[in-house]
């Protein structure tokens, strides 16, 4: 077991409105589901351990793509979303920031009492994983939000966050138990216990290299340990940049949405009839769902998505939201019925816009797809936290405008 992933992040004030807190957690909560029902609990688990993808995650959410707001945001909204479907999904989640924290071991003592697995040894866990980044790593940085996953089998992620105010950064750690780094490799580390489920016990014998890894990180030089790890460094600049992004990806998800023979398949993997903007953030979500973790190391990207709720890089467009929202859902309850055909449609339409970007190399023109967001905000429903979704235009945007968004 080791720390499988750090993140630096600017620290960021405010409150996440509502009408964007019950998008993200019906959006997470999809997407969460769509990951489990494809791959597993334990794929979950693994990428919620990777600072790349979580990331990308609150940023396809609708959060700020850079903040520390991010991480309480995205924790808050899985909390609310998964654990009221825990029993179907196998995914608990406990703990969460400030005195919600403090929750955490009873919260996991509870779970293994309905699990039937040892609830002590996860909340014992819980409590070494935040005293190694509160104390043990000499970084500077003071946890104030530790969160707990734990599945039915016994496999964990933690994700918590520390803050320096004197340098304005928030610091984001990973753990997973099975100490993945990438998403093709699953190992478990539970121990086989009584028929009600796996067991995991730190203090079992089994359990020693675990343990011994915990003192190795605990003893390590700070410095060493960080640079072992993946590491996100989120820059102090608020708005969305250019070199933030991948322009040649994010070249991929435009011709898809917006070169009509390309949207019209699309819509067709799908299987549903959608519009530009929608396939646009369906295109992005469905990346989330199945991409590999390379595809992640520009998380900025990701806000192309939503936008984001300050404004950067644009207001979110809670039409576009809503309808991507429907499209999802409608994809889960076939499935349930019998019918795969519209869940699978997510994982066709990533394949594809792998297929485009790579045959294509198209890519984008970064200011014109701005100028183009904000042109079509008011049409799609486009809103901050300020409530100044004023930016806009007609909704009608004519094809050689479209084009506009790729560079010559």
């Amino acid at each position: 077991m080791k720390r499988s992933g750090v993140a630096d992040l600017p620290l960021h004030g405010g409150r996440v409105p509502l009408w964007l807190a019950e998008r993200m957690t019906l959006l997470g909560t999809a997407i969460a589901e769509h990951i489990v029902c494809h791959y597993g609990t334990a794929e979950l688990l693994s990428r919620l351990s990777d600072p790349f993808w979580f990331q990308a995650l609150g940023c396809v959410m609708g959060m700020d793509w850079h903040s520390s707001g991010i991480t309480t945001s995205v924790v808050g909204a899985l909390k609310r979303g998964l654990n009221p479907r825990a029993h179907e999904l196998g995914v608990y989640v406990c703990g969460g920031r400030g005195k919600h924290s403090l929750k955490t071991p009873q919260e996991l003592r509870d779970v293994g009492a309905r699990l039937g697995a040892d609830g002590e040894a996860l909340a014992r866990t819980s409590r070494l994983t935040a005293r190694i980044d509160n104390n043990a790593i000499a970084d500077g940085f003071q946890l104030y939000l530790h969160s707990f996953f734990v599945s039915a089998d016994g496999e964990w992620a933690v994700v918590q966050q520390g803050m320096k105010e004197t340098s304005g950064l928030a610091r984001r750690y990973h753990w997973h138990s099975a100490a993945v780094r990438d998403f093709v490799n699953q190992p478990h580390t539970a121990i086989v216990g009584q028929p009600q489920g796996d067991i995991m016990n730190l203090v079992d014998a089994q359990a020693g290299r675990a343990r011994q890894a915990i003192l190795d990180v605990a003893r390590g030089n700070p410095e060493r340990t960080l640079q072992e790890v993946r590491k996100l460094q989120m820059p102090a600049h608020h708005d969305v940049r250019a070199e933030d992004v991948d322009l040649k990806r994010l070249g991929g998800v435009l011709a898809v949405a917006y070169e009509k023979n390309l949207r019209d398949f699309a819509s067709l993997l799908l299987l549903e009839n959608l519009g530009p903007r929608t396939l646009q953030s369906m295109a992005l979500i469905a990346e989330v769902v199945h991409g590999a973790p390379s595809r992640f190391s520009d998380p900025a990207r990701f806000s192309f998505a939503h936008g984001g709720k300050d404004g950067h890089p644009f207001p979110v467009p809670l039409k576009t939201y809503d309808a991507g929202l429907a499209v999802l859902r409608r994809g889960l309850e076939m499935a349930k019925l019998g019918n795969g055909e519209k869940i699978e449609g997510m994982r066709r339409l990533d394949r594809f816009e792998k297929a485009v970007e790579a045959d294509w190399q198209p890519r984008a023109d970064f200011d014109s797809v701005l100028r183009h967001e904000h042109r079509i905000s008011k049409s799609v429903g486009g809103r901050t936290v300020f409530d100044t979704a004023k930016s806009g235009g007609h909704p009608r945007v004519r094809a050689h405008q479209q084009w506009k968004l790729f560079e010559t």
